[in-house]
């Protein structure tokens, strides 16, 4: 049987225990899937017993868990040992993508189903951490959970998926994944140069003391309860809050209380985990790389955003180009842009770069919006000459600007008359590949958008 309030399940953890919708009661679990909404949730797996012995989260109940039924299922190592055992199959409807993620780490928290076993207590396995110590609060992905003056959530399945969450969560209650140590009433911190995050507002910017101590508390709190499952009541306490403070002509304080419900409400829009997670990366470690480029880049500061630009070709006609954007060493999937060449006929990578580098970050200046740390143009001398003559032509004063060429991984500057050559092993090196690799996956992915668009004209 389906349940439609999520507090409704945190309350009652284990919904095996509920009464079954008449209809589909002694429905085999194969064809009980079958009536099943195609909208998010968790689906739970029982045995003969009416036991819970597995739970898992689905984009598309209907078909994530009618997956289990078809003949392919019998040979996948990680269920055919059991995937027999089930002899009957519930569901919880859920709002959106992060919805079913969050109660699906609850419920085997409660339930505790033996073939999530690996995920009830394993370390390994990452958390969602809060750091209720610093005044401040973080919200951060960890593998190595603290003991002391954390909140914890999870353990998660999916270190990708709940990367993706907290990026989708962070455009609504705009907490703070740095790592800086903000104390609250330090002068020094009102000169601090907010991250790119505070200019496309997905985070108040305690760090440059834009928002008060008790003011960013308050919107962790309402974090909290949405993590514990008490979305509805959420929303009744912000309406409440956004009239009181209406009445009391604070329209500023109500205005934001307005857009964070509207962004509740709409969270199945914004929640699409597949768009916002980010791959797992085993090779690179987004700190030292980071702090590899702050020492062999000479910076006065460790970096905290790069941006990635590349050129693809569309059968030697259309140009393309893409633009990828890491914050923290990892990707930031809703800060990506492409754009189409328009001033520049047949193949001219140097003036294609001119031409995106312009457009890019004169709007930037325009609205007055951070740049970011580093800019990696995907190239040699001649691609990097390109994008320095933008900022000329602009009379803009460039942030760290850098080019990467592919064959020998050279990275150039401007200015230096020879590159700058690095450890294949460096982590600053493998980082700046990762970028670049990104920002050509995403090109040829447009390129090829654009190919099947005219082939199929």
């Amino acid at each position: 049987m389906a349940m439609n309030e999520q507090d409704e399940a945190a309350t009652n953890p284990n919904p095996a225990t509920a009464p079954a919708d008449s209809a589909t009661e002694h429905l085999p679990p194969a064809d009980k899937v079958r009536t099943f909404p195609q909208t998010p949730g968790v689906y739970l797996m029982k045995d003969d017993k009416g036991l819970v012995i597995y739970v898992g989260k689905a984009k598309n109940l209907r078909s994530r868990a009618g997956s289990y039924f078809q003949k392919q299922a019998e040979h996948e190592m990680r269920i055919a040992t059991w995937v027999g055992d089930i002899a009957d199959i519930d569901f919880v409807e859920c709002e959106s993508e992060v919805d079913a993620l969050l109660l699906e780490s609850r419920l085997i928290k409660d339930i505790q189903p033996i073939h999530n076993k690996e995920q009830k207590d394993d370390k390994s396995f990452p958390y969602l951490q809060i750091t209720t110590y610093e005044d401040f609060p973080r919200v951060e992905l960890t593998r190595t959970p603290g003991t002391r003056g954390v909140k914890l959530y999870g353990p998660f399945a999916s270190a990708g998926s709940l990367r993706g969450a907290i990026q989708v969560l962070q455009r609504v209650f705009k907490f703070r994944t740095c790592s800086l140590d903000i104390e609250d009433g330090d002068e020094r911190w009102r000169w601090f140069r907010p991250c790119l995050l505070a200019s496309i507002k997905q985070c108040t910017a305690p760090c440059n003391l834009r928002i008060s101590k008790e003011d960013y508390r308050k919107d962790i709190r309402r974090l909290q309860m949405f993590l514990e499952g008490k979305k509805s009541r959420l929303m009744k306490q912000l309406e409440q809050e956004m009239q009181d403070a209406s009445k009391e002509l604070r329209f500023e304080e109500a205005a934001r209380m307005r857009d964070e419900l509207q962004m509740l409400r709409s969270l199945d829009d914004r929640g699409e985990l597949d768009t916002h997670a980010q791959p797992e990366v085993f090779y690179i470690d987004p700190k030292k790389g980071l702090a590899g480029l702050r020492k062999v880049l000479k910076l006065a500061e460790t970096p905290r955003t790069i941006e990635g630009i590349d050129i693809a070709h569309l059968q030697g006609g259309q140009t393309v180009a893409s633009l990828v954007q890491f914050i923290d060493g990892l990707p930031f999937k809703p800060g990506y842009r492409r754009y189409k060449i328009r001033e520049v006929s047949g193949i001219d990578d140097f003036r294609s770069i001119n031409e995106v580098v312009a457009r890019r970050y004169s709007r930037m200046a325009e609205e007055q919006i951070v740049f970011p740390d580093i800019i990696l143009i995907d190239g040699g001398k001649g691609q990097l000459s390109a994008a320095v003559a933008a900022f000329e032509a602009l009379e803009l004063v460039p942030p760290t600007l850098i080019s990467l060429a592919k064959r020998e991984e050279e990275i150039f500057r401007p200015g230096e008359s020879e590159p700058l050559r690095l450890s294949r092993n460096s982590f600053a090196l493998r980082l700046l590949q990762y970028v670049r690799d990104e920002s050509h996956r995403f090109a040829q992915h447009y390129h090829h958008i654009l190919r099947g668009k005219s082939q199929f004209d």
